[in-house]
């Protein structure tokens, strides 16, 4: 079983409980990406594959312009929004992230070295992060099975499909430019362009029945299970909160350099700082420099596990990041969410409309707003109850090491002989 995702830690950290229960079934598995995850994936306790070279895909993203001036961290792909569904947004994003996004993610040393070690080693399944279709092309080059793996919800599905549709009523309207691009890495191998490159023979789907998104794609459901990476309990952590806990979080991604954060760390943590709560704020170095005084009902730590940290917390104010929305919603924690990029405010929204969430649009999010909102989520009932039927629906769905042998069935079914 190969497992493979473009060096990007927290699209990787949501594949390694999979991963173990794969290795304690018995089977071999190994895990691709480029050298900058190396160390991420061996602290996992997996053998690491070290392919191509890193990528400088955030770099590439800063400067890219999906039309009308967004840039690529404005991205909101929720199809209630009308522009997601219009033909101009649809070919600019279709030419866009070939060049801006996908290209580097998967570069070409990344998807050649990929390909040979796939060569070298014959996996019969390949298990890759959604964005990583360096995984599918390795996969093809030996004939074995392929899934993709979701962390969130499924809109470049979505957004792919809906593309699709809209360029068969105009023929020659566009290009194809995310296809291409694919086909030119194909070439390279003497590998023919199939869409199932881009969607996976089937899809692993980690998130509640609510939430996911119906596309009548293959789906085997899997219950998300929190991993945080190498982590320590703190001894603050092993004593009960005397007063209702909040975590605000602003998640690792951030930590990377994609920090969504508008306006003031020091405005926000000052507009909470006279509430009859315990604050735990999760800042780095950098961040935590951007404030000039801590409030006293606020700690800031570098880094806690949130699998440790959230079942003792009453709220979580975030981003809408993956795993922290995934670890809050396994934990039954209700959420203040101000969602900025890609699917976040999709799955923002419904969250909100299961009743296990309150959300203010980042441009809303002022100090007062922060200071309001948490007081909702923690006063008003219905924001607990929510979140407990969400918690419900989350432990309800199979377990990694569940789905296992429904895995080794479609990896038969999926499976092509190639010399």
């Amino acid at each position: 079983m190969l497992f493979t995702s473009f060096a990007m830690k927290t699209h990787f950290l949501s594949m390694v409980p999979l991963a173990w229960a794969m290795r304690t079934a018995g089977h071999e598995v190994r895990v691709a990406s480029q050298p900058g995850l190396t160390g991420t994936i061996t602290e996992a306790g997996l053998t690491a594959v070290p392919v191509g070279e890193d990528h400088d895909l955030l770099p590439a993203m800063e400067g890219a312009d999906v039309g009308a001036g967004v840039p690529w961290h404005s991205i909101d792909l929720d199809p209630v929004r009308p522009e997601v569904h219009a033909w101009e947004f649809l070919k600019t994003l279709n030419t866009v992230l070939p060049s801006a996004f996908f290209a580097h993610a998967n570069n070409d040393p990344m998807i050649d070295d990929l390909v040979r070690f796939a060569r070298e080693w014959r996996p019969d399944l390949v298990i890759w992060e959604p964005f990583t279709v360096a995984g599918a092309v390795a996969a093809r080059s030996v004939g074995a099975a392929h899934a993709r793996l979701l962390w969130g919800a499924d809109l470049l599905l979505d957004i792919r499909a809906r593309f699709l549709r809209r360029l068969a009523e105009r023929p020659g309207a566009a290009q194809d430019a995310l296809a291409g691009w694919l086909r030119g890495a194909l070439d390279r191998h003497g590998l023919l362009f199939e869409e199932s490159l881009l969607r996976g023979q089937w899809t692993i789907d980690t998130l509640p029945a609510s939430i996911r998104m119906p596309l009548g794609e293959p789906t085997v459901a899997m219950r998300y299970v929190p991993y945080n990476g190498a982590a320590v309990v703190p001894d603050w952590l092993r004593e009960p909160p005397t007063r209702p806990r909040v975590c605000l979080t602003l998640g690792l991604t951030a930590r990377s350099g994609a920090d969504y954060l508008l306006g003031s760390l020091d405005g926000m943590l000052d507009a909470v700082g006279d509430l009859d709560v315990e604050i735990v704020a999760t800042l780095n170095a950098a961040q935590r420099a951007q404030v000039s005084r801590l409030p006293g009902n606020v700690r800031a730590v570098d880094f806690v596990p949130l699998h440790a940290l959230l079942p003792t917390c009453s709220a979580v104010a975030h981003h809408c990041g993956a795993g922290t929305w995934s670890t809050a919603a396994i934990y039954g924690v209700p959420q203040l969410i101000s969602p900025m990029v890609f699917e976040n405010s999709y799955r923002a929204r419904r969250t909100a409309e299961v009743g296990a969430a309150l959300v203010i649009p980042q441009n809303e999010l002022t100090p007062r707003a922060l200071r309001d909102g948490l007081l909702r989520v923690l006063e008003e009932p219905r924001f607990a109850e929510g979140a407990d039927r969400l918690r419900r629906e989350s432990l309800s769905d199979p377990t990694p090491n569940d789905i296992v042998p429904v895995l080794e069935k479609l990896t038969l079914e999926h499976q092509e002989l190639v010399p």
